[in-house]
């Protein structure tokens, strides 16, 4: 479960403090309290993840003081300053010189919880945007990973070890640009067949006229060398057929021959060649219905669909999204040689409300679009002007009632509570956006 938001509170009244503790806690934060400003700094620095509360008028040591310490520890690390004392030009003067806010006593609880949830917002973007930076300084793999923590990815990654262990045939399905050919490259990559070629075949792109110097290879030509096909190339790896349901009816008859005989006579061979290869075939229609139509022939069916694994649409695993848009931001990076992008809370905003339709590879084009600095509504296809206020609202709305659900772990009552919101208003909110409290409650079983 999520950790509630962080504050250090710094005040030397024992029992404004306390009180102040109590309202936090009330409003969802965890507090850490301090009557000595010099004891509040320890601990803090560019990895404290944090904001801190204090108060102005201090014997000592003054909020004012606390700030510029901080400030040298972390610029970015925000400081609300607290005084029944302030005017405006002191206000002034504290924002100009770096102090996130200036709060006057007394405050209501709304107003201060609202400040620091901006401030905590705030932190965990500058921790995140740092942390990309650390991540593309050092190199991060460009290799593409089976990335996520939601369940369904955690069982797939479980699910892959497995089946890469078992040297057979396997089916991949899902939509458009859900990772199939990484789940096919995860396979290959974790097999006793890891240090032979993983040959991808663009089922699409083969018709009748190239398929046999395609898959056999072609004759030498004068000078030039006989190219091998794709058979003899994968011969001991992986073939991978991406989108074989594209083959025509006697392509899939030709290529359940070659694959079935185990053995190929490339072009100019005085004899056959023993074919030993592990094949992976993915398709994003439903091929049991289009071998029931007959547009799909049931034997290569059958003999590809011994294991068969489904993907499913980003959409349905929304919890990794962010992690998935930090690895594509930070690979896009790292090939355009450009620095990593800051993620901004607009990017938070539409990596949240956004359906993604086209899943992994609408994704990563975002994610290269933001690398190279283009409008984020652009690249999520919202047209010039993006969805306007009104629809960013909308999401980051959306976004924090999902936080709130997650926080409460599907608990309705509790996420009301924590949003501060009136049942019928709720579960409006709820069917404006199409969430359910179901899907964020843990499963014990």
């Amino acid at each position: 479960m999520t950790e509630a938001p962080l504050v250090r509170l710094v005040d030397d009244d024992p029992d404004l403090l306390a009180a102040q503790v109590q309202s936090l806690k009330i409003a969802g934060f965890r507090a850490e309290p301090f009557t000595e400003p010099a004891e509040a700094l320890r601990g803090l620095g560019p990895d404290w993840p944090g904001v801190v509360l204090s108060d102005v008028r201090m014997p000592g040591m003054d909020g004012f003081q606390v700030f510029e310490r901080i400030h040298a520890l972390d610029p970015d690390l925000p400081v609300i300053l607290l005084t029944g004392h302030g005017d405006v030009p002191m206000a002034v003067a504290a924002l100009k010189r770096g102090v996130y806010d200036f709060l006057t006593k007394p405050i209501g609880g709304g107003p201060l919880a609202a400040a620091l949830a901006r401030a905590v917002s705030s932190r965990a973007l500058v921790l995140e945007n740092r942390a990309l930076r650390q991540q593309q300084q050092a190199g991060a793999a460009a290799e593409t990973r089976l990335i996520g923590q939601s369940p369904v990815m955690m069982h797939l990654r479980e699910t892959v070890g497995r089946v890469a262990e078992t040297g057979g045939d396997v089916l991949i399905l899902g939509p458009g640009g859900s990772g199939k050919e990484t789940v096919a490259r995860a396979i290959h990559r974790q097999s006793p067949r890891r240090a032979r070629a993983f040959v991808h075949v663009a089922c699409a792109a083969l018709d009748e006229t190239r398929f046999e110097a395609e898959m056999l290879g072609a004759e030498p030509q004068g000078r030039n060398p006989r190219l091998p096909g794709r058979l003899e190339s994968a011969h001991r790896g992986t073939l991978y057929l991406d989108e074989i349901d594209a083959l025509s009816p006697a392509l899939q008859a030709a290529l359940l021959a070659l694959i079935e005989a185990r053995e190929i006579r490339p072009p100019g061979a005085a004899a056959p060649r023993a074919l030993d290869l592990r094949v992976i075939a993915s398709s994003s229609a439903d091929l049991a219905r289009l071998m029931r139509e007959g547009a799909f022939r049931s034997d290569l069916y059958y003999r590809l669909a011994g294991i068969t694994l489904t993907l499913p649409p980003l959409a349905e695993r929304r919890e990794d999204i962010p992690e998935l848009f930090r690895h594509f931001l930070i690979e896009a990076a790292a090939r355009l040689d450009l620095p990593a992008a800051p993620v901004t809370g607009t990017v938070k905003a539409r990596l949240a409300g956004y359906g993604w339709p086209g899943n992994l590879r609408e994704l990563r084009q975002f994610a290269e679009s933001h690398a190279l600095g283009l409008s984020p509504f652009d690249a999520a296809g919202e047209g010039e002007d993006g969805p306007g206020l009104a629809g960013l609202v909308a999401e980051y709305e959306a976004e924090l009632i999902r936080d709130a659900l997650r926080l409460a772990e599907g608990n309705a009552t509790q996420a009301m509570a924590r949003l501060r919101l009136p049942r019928k208003t709720f579960y409006d909110k709820l069917n404006r956006h199409g969430i359910r409290p179901a899907d964020f409650r843990v499963n014990d079983g």
